[in-house]
């Protein structure tokens, strides 16, 4: 079993880096995917945000009312900690037992913020950052969501500058310009992938 941790800035493409390597035989463990089931009704983070938080924090659906819960995290440091601590355990057991799972090969976790967290480098063998300029970003991102760049800035602020972001990579794909093939062909060529094409995989797409 070999551990990628796979990340990059908001509108970089590191979604359609990932596709590609699950094309490629790839398994793709996805942690926004499992902080979203988990606090949503039912969740297993769920009773843990009610007691910490109060009722104020669950919607009306018995989810996590994430407006609010941004609100919340915004204006008082301490509560983005206290939400921490009870999502990233939560996160990190489903991680752990959807590999194990998985059985033997190349597994792909794909991490937002594995630089910011702090504890993901122990936890894969190689960090693959796919990198693209802040304006870039920018543009894709409000393309293809129609958020404000007032709203992408804002979210870009909430992460680690690209350089740190590169400094913490063992790999960088700088994905400003290429296409769909041109990216497939960055991302197969990477030492540490080992994957073979799927068969008809390609597009002639650009990379978003």
């Amino acid at each position: 079993m070999r551990r990628i941790g796979l990340t990059g800035g908001i509108g970089s493409g590191k979604s359609t880096v990932a596709a590609i390597l699950v094309a490629d035989g790839a398994t793709l463990i996805d942690t926004d995917a499992i902080a979203r089931a988990i606090t949503q009704p039912g969740g297993a983070a769920m009773p843990a945000i009610e007691a910490a938080f109060g009722p104020s924090a669950v919607a009306a659906d018995g989810s996590m009312d994430r407006a609010r819960m941004r609100e919340m995290v915004f204006a008082d440091p301490q509560a983005k900690q206290r939400l921490e601590a009870i999502l990233h355990p939560a996160i990190g057991a489903e991680c752990e037992a959807m590999a194990a799972a998985a059985g033997p090969g190349l597994i792909v976790f794909d991490v937002p913020l594995l630089v910011e967290s702090g504890r993901w480098r122990g936890l894969v063998d190689r960090v693959l950052v796919v990198d693209a300029t802040e304006e870039t970003q920018l543009r894709r991102v409000v393309a293809r969501s129609g958020w404000t760049r007032e709203a992408v800035l804002a979210v870009i602020a909430q992460q680690v500058p690209r350089s740190v972001r590169r400094a913490a990579a063992d790999a960088v794909i700088f994905n400003e310009t290429l296409s769909f093939d041109e990216l497939a062909q960055e991302v197969r060529a990477l030492p540490f992938v080992g994957l073979e094409p799927a068969a008809g995989a390609g597009s002639s797409e650009n990379a978003r």
